[in-house]
């Protein structure tokens, strides 16, 4: 097979190896532990080696040899239309455990799919019926076709903020049903989505540089080279974060709200629950107080705050919004609820307002003395470090050895 070495060629060509092994890995991978998201990284990490081969191949001699050039005309290599769907299934699997590809999903596919069908009939056409180029008259790739890239970027473009908005929705969905949030927060999907957008970014930049300016062939490799550091990036960092989350939800993309799907079952033919097992809980990000608090809520505040200070619910590190609801006889919605309107806070804040207050409480005995802040920590309900210390500043305004050197000097 034809491939000359030079440093344009055998730059890329080492992304594209290690692109490839990854690729490979995470597949294995996913088999190996059933892991969903896996595959869609796979997927996409496939798509961007193949993204760059063009460029790779190209300054390997394809463009000027037969029938090398051919395959690079007739063979589609930029899945623009695939790339954003990908990336939204992979943060879907990430962070729901209810979530399935079934028959609705394959119509984000259907623009990429038919894009293919274009490209067999553009080789059947050509090669089989008129055996001349009709669909490449022009000598050009269609790949790089303007409408293909500018509606291939537009679909990405779309996707990357479909993605976003539903970690966002996850997040507001998290701090109002647990009171671990802080620990599955996931930056990893924040910082995939970072690079992502850094991807489109880059092939803005470039494209408004090959508009102002005369740029060359070999001008452009530079973009691909940005492209494939990137996805060297996300390739790397993806494979070393294994993400596992155990609350399954149906987020409405449209609207502040999602179902908690409490009796999820991960062995379900559709990975879906019933209706009727669905609790629709809202996420407005910042919860308001009553003005004129009702003799509903006072009962329930009552009962929620007996159950924090008498049963010191909160010193378990898992406590979730449908254990408390289960403790009080009642379903998460309600409890959520109770909790926004009565308190004012999130769930996941309320929770930690106790913890920090039992952890005052015993540095004011001078427990700290007897043994480490963390261990304190641990006992009050908290699972990390860092959760502990963004809580305690968060809550207090002062970091933990901040407040003992105040309670000391005082």
């Amino acid at each position: 097979m034809l491939f000359e070495f030079n440093r344009f060629s055998s730059l890329l060509l080492i992304f594209f190896v290690h692109g490839f092994v990854y690729a490979w890995l995470l597949y294995r991978k996913s088999i190996i532990n059933d892991t969903r998201s896996d595959k869609w990284l796979s997927l996409f990490l496939f798509l961007c080696i193949l993204y760059i081969s063009p460029w790779m191949v190209g300054f390997a001699g394809w463009y000027d040899t037969q029938p090398y050039r051919d395959i690079l005309f007739y063979v589609p290599f930029q899945h623009l239309y695939f790339m954003g769907p990908v990336i939204f299934f992979y943060v879907q699997s990430l962070l729901n455990p209810s979530f399935r590809f079934g028959k609705k999903e394959w119509l984000h596919l259907l623009p990429g799919i038919l894009y293919l069908l274009f490209c067999v009939v553009m080789v059947v056409v050509d090669k089989l019926v008129l055996k001349k180029h009709f669909f490449l008259a022009n000598g050009a790739d269609p790949d790089f076709d303007i409408w293909y890239q500018l509606t291939g970027f537009a679909s990405m473009l779309f996707y990357f903020f479909l993605s976003l908005r539903y970690y966002n929705l996850y997040k507001k969905l998290i701090v109002q049903v647990i009171s671990y949030a802080d620990v599955v927060f996931f930056r990893w999907v924040r910082n995939f989505l970072v690079a992502f957008l850094l991807m489109l970014c880059v092939k803005v930049i470039f494209f408004i540089l090959g508009e102002l300016t005369d740029m060359s062939y070999w001008d452009t490799w530079w973009y691909f080279l940005v492209f494939a550091i990137l996805f060297y990036y996300i390739a790397i960092t993806g494979y070393a974060n294994s993400i596992e989350t155990k609350i399954a939800f149906q987020p409405s993309l449209l609207h502040r709200r999602s179902a908690l799907l409490l009796h999820y079952n991960p062995s379900s033919i559709n990975g879906a629950t019933a209706a009727e097992d669905a609790e629709i809980i809202d996420i407005d990000s910042i919860p308001i107080v009553e003005s004129q608090p009702n003799e509903e809520i006072n009962s329930w505040k009552e009962k929620i705050l007996k159950l924090m200070q008498t049963k010191k619910a909160y010193e378990d590190p898992e406590l979730s919004l449908t254990q408390v609801a289960k403790l009080l006889e009642s379903n998460p919605s309600h409890i959520s609820k109770m909790v926004n309107k009565g308190f004012g806070v999130n769930f996941n804040d309320f929770v930690n307002q106790f913890r920090i207050e039992a952890v005052k409480e015993m540095l004011s005995k001078g427990e700290h003395k007897k043994q480490t802040l963390l261990g304190i920590a641990f006992e009050s309900g908290f699972n990390s470090k860092a959760t502990f210390n963004r809580a305690f500043k968060k809550i207090t305004g002062l970091s933990p050895k901040e407040w003992i050197e105040k309670a000391d000097a005082s």
